[in-house]
């Protein structure tokens, strides 16, 4: 592994990291990187190449960083999935806070000005906040349209708060990591590893801090703006089939991160939303496997479910009945058919992939 940085500069404490995981990025990122140059001096950008062999992606970020030595520092390593470059962003971050902007997306500058804004304020006053939520927006590219997901009636505004003074989120608000911009320090205090050539691991990058977040700032901006829709990406449903077993292994992971029982005692509101988050990742699991259809996905989606009533029985019992996760566990072939049409239509109305 190579880190292309002005060494020869003293090292300095940013305001906010960006970490950008780059693998053949070359025809989309410069509208990333520039959309992030317009932070400012307070902020810095780590390219993580990861391995890119087909394009000029590493010779891209280096170009950056050679054009702002002040801002951008590059890490070339060897093909290790995105959740690998977004672990080398944290274990080289000098930023204050943190967050992961992938490569085909990019920010809104204004927003992006008022969320710097924020954040050096709270610097200034020595306040540091361990998690701000922005919006983020849904940019679909197949028939050009949008959708901002906010949190107007989720969290207070104008003010710093605790988990007890959160709202209920509905099944199209969950937390994203295109949302999120945790204190750096936080990520690292939680033990936060994120498996290597695994997709999904952004589940696991929101989920995981969560009980270590002691309070939390909301800033109504539509800040990150999420490319969806071409055929590659790893949310397309075909691509979500042929890799649904990295989605087991993150569920699996976020099974086994928590004691959800020990959260809702401590934080009643935050363990409500994270077992609501995890009953997605279960419905989301076994849709996928359904899906699929042989035998064998069919066997691991009866062993992902039996796996969750050894951990805690009354956590499955809990979460097997649950509206979202019902509908994905339907018996026989009709149920599984159903299930998938309910899937289907429930993608179509919120266009979530």
């Amino acid at each position: 592994m190579a880190i292309t940085t002005p060494f020869w500069k003293k090292p300095t404490e940013k305001i906010l990291t960006f970490c950008v995981p780059c693998y053949n990025s070359a025809a989309y990122m410069d509208h990333c990187v520039e959309t992030l140059l317009q932070g400012g001096d307070d902020i810095e950008i780590i390219l993580v190449d990861d391995g890119s062999t087909k394009d000029d992606t590493p010779a891209i970020c280096d170009r950056y960083a050679e054009r702002y030595p002040d801002i951008v520092r590059v890490i070339h390593q060897p093909n290790g999935g995105h959740g690998e470059g977004v672990n080398q962003g944290v274990r080289n971050a000098r930023g204050i806070y943190y967050k992961v902007v992938d490569s085909d997306d990019w920010l809104d500058v204004p927003s992006l000005k008022k969320v710097m804004g924020k954040l050096r304020q709270f610097t200034r006053d020595h306040r540091p906040i361990d998690l701000m939520v922005c919006n983020f927006v849904y940019e679909h590219v197949e028939d050009g349209t949008r959708r901002v997901v906010h949190y107007r009636n989720v969290f207070p505004q104008d003010r710093v708060f605790g988990w007890d003074r959160i709202g209920r989120f509905r099944p199209s608000q969950y937390l994203l990591m295109h949302s999120v911009i945790y204190r750096t320090q936080l990520l690292r205090d939680c033990g936060m590893e994120l498996p290597k050539h695994t997709f999904y691991v952004d589940n696991i990058f929101v989920y995981q801090p969560l009980p270590y977040v002691k309070n939390l700032y909301y800033l109504d901006v539509d800040l990150y703006r999420y490319f969806i829709g071409r055929s590659d990406q790893s949310v397309n449903e075909k691509v979500m089939v042929s890799r649904v077993d990295q989605q087991l292994r993150i569920t699996y992971h976020m099974i086994n991160c928590h004691n959800l029982r020990q959260v809702s005692a401590e934080h009643k509101k935050l363990g409500r939303y994270m077992f609501s988050y995890l009953a997605m990742m279960m419905a989301i699991s076994s849709i996928f496997l359904t899906i699929d259809g042989r035998p064998e996905s069919l066997g691991k989606k009866t062993q992902l479910w039996e796996y969750l009533r050894t951990v805690d029985v009354s956590l499955y019992q809990k979460m097997k009945y649950r509206a979202i996760s019902t509908f994905t566990i339907l018996p026989g072939y009709q149920g599984r058919r159903l299930s998938v049409q309910l899937y289907r239509l429930a993608r179509k109305i919120y266009k979530f992939n």
